[in-house]
């Protein structure tokens, strides 16, 4: 029987004007009371922008120029189903590949909103719906002739979701489901107690992370923080590799959805990689297309003196990193376009703004300094959005 995470992701890639869905409905309100202009259903819109319908987006092959193509991908929407998403995700990477990046970070909400907040939907859930999303990822790069190995951390996670789906190793033609680590040929135990080991003393794979030959495509899926070093341990061995035919890429790392935001906040802490990861290979990772909402409350002087509100960073390459401010009517606003992608604190900040702007929460004269200080702090960025000085700035554009 399909789990009540899987009924409802499978009905709501099917479900158009669907943009709600990566928003948490329990705790947004409908912010009446900003009054910013909305236009057809998925669009955004901002104070005197022109509204851009259902208009095909511009590509090389019909002569567009990059700039025109940046343009468009500056004012794309985020998808209104996972159809749309899927989609706007292959557009995103294959661009990406054609300007030669090789190390990408695909980032979206895996389930709706309001799956991902029930009590009986666990991790297990999330990952499998990760692997569905993935192999229909992968299935649109093979379908053009690449090689793609979506890959699991470890053996034994990879037979249990293959049990799971009922697949085998090779569920589609050019798609193989596998793990990073693997094991030699012919060898059957159970137990590794040396892989217990290595993973434990940080000390990398053991020679257990292997290179697959043929394959043009690397998608990683459910990696924790201990498990980074494992992908960086793949590239050194891929990066180097020349494409047999004149027509194919040279070999490409996906990170799909395993949060690297969040895997960030563990390096440093005992038993995890140390903080000169990020600026020793997480900072090259690339984020060809990046959809994350957050929310936030604030205490008002007007009733309801509670302001419930959120919005969502978005950036489908080589567009703009687009701050968006959810309206409370399924569609957003937008507030501000970063080429540089905003830190956390700064992003909180432009959604703030736009409320001072139109008046739903005081000004900050008004508020006063200290008080304003109080609700933010000394410090609004986290030490990996810092400047580094050994640290990549691919992470950030």
């Amino acid at each position: 029987m399909k789990s009540t995470a899987t009924i409802l992701s499978v009905a709501l890639s099917a479900a158009p004007g669907a943009v709600a869905a990566f928003s948490s409905q329990a705790t947004r309100v409908n912010v009446a009371s900003i009054r910013c202009p909305i236009g057809a259903a998925g669009a955004i819109t901002a104070a005197g922008s022109k509204l851009y319908m259902n208009i095909p987006a511009p590509t090389t092959e019909g002569g567009a120029s990059p700039e025109e193509i940046k343009a468009a991908a500056d004012r794309e929407a985020p998808p209104s189903s996972f159809y749309e998403l899927q989609r706007a995700s292959v557009k995103a990477a294959k661009m990406a590949i054609a300007d030669d990046h090789r190390l990408l970070e695909i980032e979206f909400p895996p389930l709706p909103a309001k799956v991902l907040e029930m009590d009986d939907v666990s991790a297990y859930d999330v990952a499998k719906a990760n692997v569905n999303l993935a192999l229909d990822f992968a299935k649109s790069f093979a379908a053009t002739g690449s090689n793609v190995a979506i890959m699991l951390p470890d053996e034994d996670e990879c037979n249990i979701m293959k049990e799971d789906l009922k697949m085998d190793e090779k569920p589609y033609p050019n798609v193989m489901l596998t793990s990073l680590r693997r094991s030699e040929e012919g060898d059957n135990r159970i137990f590794k107690a040396e892989n217990l080991l290595i993973g434990l003393l940080g000390q990398g794979s053991g020679g257990t992370v292997k290179p697959i030959p043929n394959i043009n495509m690397y998608v990683i899926l459910v990696a924790s923080a201990q498990e980074l070093p494992d992908i960086e341990e793949l590239y050194e061995q891929i990066k180097d590799i020349e494409p047999e035919k004149s027509d194919m890429h040279k070999p490409v790392i996906v990170m799909y959805n395993l949060k690297l935001d969040v895997l960030r906040g563990d390096l440093g802490a005992p038993a995890f990689p140390s903080k000169d990861f990020q600026d020793r290979f997480l900072s090259r990772v690339k984020p060809v297309y990046y959809l994350r909402t957050r929310q936030y409350s604030r205490s008002t002087n007007k009733p309801p003196f509670i302001l419930n509100y959120q919005g969502c960073l978005f950036r489908s390459y080589p567009g703009h990193y687009q701050t968006l401010l959810d309206t409370g009517t399924g569609r957003y606003k937008k507030v501000v376009g970063n080429d540089i992608r905003p830190a956390l604190g700064e992003f909180k900040e432009q959604l703030t703004d736009a409320l001072r702007d139109e008046g739903a929460i005081p000004k900050k004269e008004d508020e006063g300094a200290l008080f304003g200080f109080l609700r933010t702090g000394y410090k609004t960025t986290t030490w990996w959005e810092e400047e580094r000085e050994n640290a990549s700035m691919e992470w950030r554009t």
